[in-house]
């Protein structure tokens, strides 16, 4: 027998179900990037080098992975709501970890933690906020839920950094204060998810436990593999920014601000964010291509801003590689989400998320390593170079996979 959902609630309580999702979506997002312009600080303290920066960014998309693949999927059988609140209570533990151990092996734990988290939350906030926005405004599409998760999502990858970037320049305890603000924040947000309406029936009995796959139809495999390269591609230059960003601009640029730091990340997450809401086909053709120029121009200007020092040229920079991954990766959800059939489509977005989080983990390690042995700007310059050369043949490959 199956549980039956809240059909009869006021359109009052769906409507503010709805943005408390989109919090609670948006502070653990927040907290996955926070830590990004204080890694300067803990080089500092606890001698870190960069390539250990590296391994600690690394663990963050090593949580999300394994999250994806056991525990984000779980919200079909247990419940949006559930699986919200347990991904904001893993969240909390993360920032409670954050703040009372910040040595290498509490940042790694925590890291790890705030991963998990992301992992749930990712599928099950963009699934919920679509449910809510289809019940509480019945036949006027799915704009606000798809253009409100975009913002969360990216928008929330990209607050965490200047947030915590700005109370580290202007409050005391700078390696503490951002966690113990998404530590409040997270708790209030846990508490108000009792508000929210559940929008799944859950199946009575249960299913057995399995994880989420990721299988590709053969007949689709072409147009995945060409997607998946631009989702890895994309997230390899997010990777770039949210892992190293911060030390480019403290070491090379000689810009001692954690908010500029911070600014860093959010330019770069903020830009892929606002394009991803103002683009309405993201794999149609003129889309496709200001993704593909926009990712090479923009990684020259920022090669260009290291070896001739400019903080303005290096932002600048990011916003135009912003602009382009979060294209070529709203592009390659689109052309998988578009072909993939109804009963395929879960396991093959999936395969794609495996994707990408691999371009955000492995590349950015390998520039971790090189950095043991060149200077950033000559790593930079090598890896920005790679990046370009695959970022427009990939994106070259998408357009010609549209739907």
């Amino acid at each position: 027998m199956l549980e039956r959902p809240e059909r009869d609630r006021p359109a009052r309580r769906t409507e503010v179900g709805f943005w408390i999702v989109a919090v609670a979506f948006t502070a653990v997002m927040s907290l996955g990037t926070a830590p990004s312009p204080l890694y300067p600080l803990y080089q500092e303290r606890y001698g870190f080098s960069a390539a250990v920066v590296t391994v600690v960014f690394a663990a963050y998309a090593v949580g999300v992975i394994v999250s994806l693949f056991l525990l984000g999927h779980l919200s079909d059988q247990l419940g949006r709501r559930r699986l919200l609140l347990a991904a904001v209570v893993t969240a909390v533990a993360s920032a409670a970890v954050f703040t009372v151990w910040p040595q290498l092996p509490g940042l790694l734990s925590a890291r790890v933690l705030s991963g998990v988290a992301v992992g749930m939350i990712t599928s099950t906030g963009v699934a919920a906020l679509a449910e809510l926005d289809a019940a509480g405004r019945p036949g006027r599409g799915g704009r606000r839920a798809a253009v409100v998760g975009t913002a969360a999502n990216l928008g929330g990858l990209g607050f965490g950094p200047f947030l915590a970037g700005l109370l580290a320049d202007l409050a005391p305890w700078p390696l503490h204060l951002s966690y113990v603000v998404h530590l409040v924040v997270l708790v209030a947000v846990a508490a108000l998810l009792a508000l929210v309406p559940e929008t799944v029936r859950r199946p009575d009995p249960r299913p057995s436990y399995r994880p989420q796959r990721a299988a590709v139809p053969p007949e689709l495999r072409r147009q995945f593999a060409v997607a998946a390269l631009a989702a890895i591609v994309a997230f390899a230059l997010f990777g770039l920014f949210a892992a190293l960003g911060s030390a480019f601009i403290r070491g090379t640029l000689g810009s001692a601000s954690h908010t500029l730091g911070g600014l860093s990340t959010t330019a770069t997450f903020g830009t892929a964010a606002l394009v991803q809401a103002l683009v309405r086909d993201p794999a149609g053709r003129w889309a496709g291509l200001l993704g593909t120029v926009a990712v090479p121009l923009g990684l020259a200007v920022v090669v260009a801003a290291t070896w001739w020092p400019s903080l303005p040229l290096f932002l600048a920079g990011e916003v135009a590689v912003g602009a382009g991954a979060g294209l070529m990766f709203a592009g390659a959800v689109r052309v998988v989400a578009a072909t993939a059939a109804p009963q395929n489509r879960a396991e093959v977005l999936a395969g794609l998320f495996l994707a990408a989080y691999l371009g955000l983990t492995l590349p950015v390690l390998g520039l971790g390593a090189a950095s043991r042995y060149a200077a950033l700007p000559v790593v930079l310059t090598a890896y920005a170079a790679l990046a370009a050369v695959v970022a427009v043949s990939t994106g070259r490959a998408l357009r010609r996979a549209r739907p």
